[in-house]
């Protein structure tokens, strides 16, 4: 079985960023994966009292071989593209160029997408308005949900790495900071899904 402290997930869950876990296991024997939210930026701590994260990812999916210190796939939303940059800042030595990495952010026009190049790695940048980032990720990979259906949480998680492992695209390349430019204002939801 897989274990946590050999994965990138290692620094992130000895931090306590790993909150809410949908899973929280090994997808197959030498892959490990998170589903839930994020942690970027804690609250200031008073005393001992527990606080919720000033800034978190929802939707987090991610994976990671064991003995790699690189994620191989990561898919989010944030509620501002400005979090990617926090995200980049946080785990800059666990992204390089083989990984795939899919951002979704609620404050980008809606029929646009993007690449944006931070160091070695590449982030798919997309809009989410209505929809949530599994769903979105069904549509953009091109993967039937009745290929699912009889999966469990890892078994589905493994499928949808896989397939962004192979995922190419010609979406325009722009950087961060043209994105975060033209980026429009957050919205403010609620109970938005793991």
């Amino acid at each position: 079985m897989t274990e946590i402290a050999q994965t990138p997930f290692a620094s992130l869950d000895a931090e306590g960023r790993l909150l809410s876990p949908v899973y929280k296991g090994p997808v197959a024997p030498d892959v490990y994966a998170f589903r839930g939210e994020l942690a970027l930026k804690f609250a200031e701590k008073l005393s001992d009292e527990a606080r919720p994260p000033e800034i978190k990812l929802d939707q987090v999916m991610m994976t990671g071989a064991v003995g790699r210190p690189a994620l191989s796939f990561f898919a989010a939303f944030g509620v501002s593209l400005e979090h990617l940059g926090l995200f980049r800042d946080l785990l800059a030595d666990k992204l390089d160029a083989g990984g795939k990495y899919f951002f979704f952010a609620g404050n980008l026009d809606i029929s646009k997408r993007y690449r944006i190049a931070m160091g070695s790695a590449t982030f798919r940048v997309l809009p989410l308005d209505e929809a949530t980032v599994y769903n979105e990720m069904l549509e953009v990979l091109g993967i039937d949900r009745g290929d699912l259906k009889k999966l469990d949480t890892a078994g589905k998680i493994r499928i949808i790495a896989e397939k962004a492992a192979g995922f190419s695209d010609s979406w325009p390349e722009i950087s961060y900071e043209d994105g975060v430019r033209g980026m429009g204002p957050v919205k403010v939801r609620e109970n938005r899904p793991v």
